[in-house]
């Protein structure tokens, strides 16, 4: 056998290269997986928080990016009730997310909330999602263009279920009021604290036409139980054979966004934690199939880019609350 060398510099070489190459064989460290995390809906169960809040629990559990997660309830007040409770009992906690929303938004303006989203720690922003126009299947009114000829005609005569007042669903009544020239403050508005309270008044035949999330109708009305009369959207929806309002002469869109945030007062490293698992989560293939299956849009913003969003979306929303009578 040759004899090995003497030098002691090809052999620091030789140690060199295998050390390299071992480190590029080497898995990257892998994120530590969070525990005991509580996700905040603030609605009652059955409605897009919820839903969300509850999906967010099944992908993150099931991809192994956090486990024992819990969801709470805390509804009322267009979800104001909710943040105040998550702003002043989960102050610093670094195991704690709020679900969130457009609805958020409006109800701390009409409601003139002391607390606002100002006070939490933005995560990221979620999915997107339009807005449908339904009525009961037994309903007599088979079209956009009749409930509107029914609205014009009497605007209290129609009762419109949605969601909390001053939220998306009041919004998007109130901005197809004005489109088609009905007095905003005349509309005959029914709120309610949660999508399961909002569906069983539809479905009981108490309110005339439901708004809401398509999500939260889509079930319902594949089963024949409800009759899907327009969709927010601005142009038709891939896999969701319903009109637009704009196909209808009505010409308007609007999407609804979820969202995350954290307590207030995080150290900067609970804040990076949690917004790292949260990412993962959105990019991880499980979340794209959900969101596929629930007809979700993917509108992911990290921390910095959702708290810059926010900003803007308040302005925006004060200023359409304005127009339609819901806030001086």
């Amino acid at each position: 056998m040759p004899q090995a060398s003497r030098n002691p510099f090809a052999l620091l070489w030789t140690v060199a290269v295998f050390a390299v190459g071992a480190a590029m064989m080497a898995p990257a460290p892998v994120r530590a997986q969070m525990t005991d995390l509580k996700i905040i809906a603030p609605a009652a169960p059955g409605g897009g928080w919820d839903q969300t809040a509850r999906a967010m629990q099944e992908v993150m559990q099931g991809a192994g990016i956090a486990r024992d997660i819990q969801v709470q309830n805390i509804a009322g007040a267009g979800g104001t009730i909710g943040l105040a409770q998550f702003v002043t009992g989960f102050k610093a906690n670094p195991k704690a997310l709020m679900v969130g929303g457009l609805v958020m938004v409006g109800a701390i303006q009409t409601n003139k909330s002391p607390v606002t989203l100002d006070q939490v720690t933005p995560i990221a922003r979620l999915t997107g999602e339009y807005q449908a126009i339904v009525v009961p299947a037994q309903s007599e009114i088979r079209s956009l263009k009749e409930l509107l000829e029914r609205f014009k005609a009497n605007p209290g005569s129609v009762s419109w279920g949605g969601g909390s007042a001053g939220g998306t669903d009041h919004i998007m009544v109130g901005l197809l009021a004005k489109e088609i020239g009905v007095d905003p403050r005349r509309v005959n508005y029914i709120p309610f604290s949660g999508g399961g309270e909002a569906m069983a008044a539809l479905l009981g035949n108490h309110v005339t036409a439901g708004v809401s999330g398509w999500g939260e109708f889509a079930a319902q009305v594949q089963a024949g139980k409800l009759r899907a009369l327009a969709i927010s959207a601005p142009k038709r929806v891939p896999g969701i054979d319903v009109p637009t309002l704009r196909e209808q002469a009505v010409n308007m869109e609007l999407t609804n966004w979820r969202g995350v945030v954290a307590p207030p007062g995080l150290k900067p490293e609970a804040k990076q934690a949690l917004a790292e698992a949260v990412e993962a989560m959105a990019k991880s293939p499980a979340w794209g199939t959900l969101l596929k299956n629930r007809q979700w849009m993917d509108l992911y913003q990290g921390p910095d880019d959702f708290a810059a969003f926010l900003k803007v979306d308040r302005a925006r929303v004060e200023t359409v609350l304005r127009d339609i009578g819901l806030v001086p």
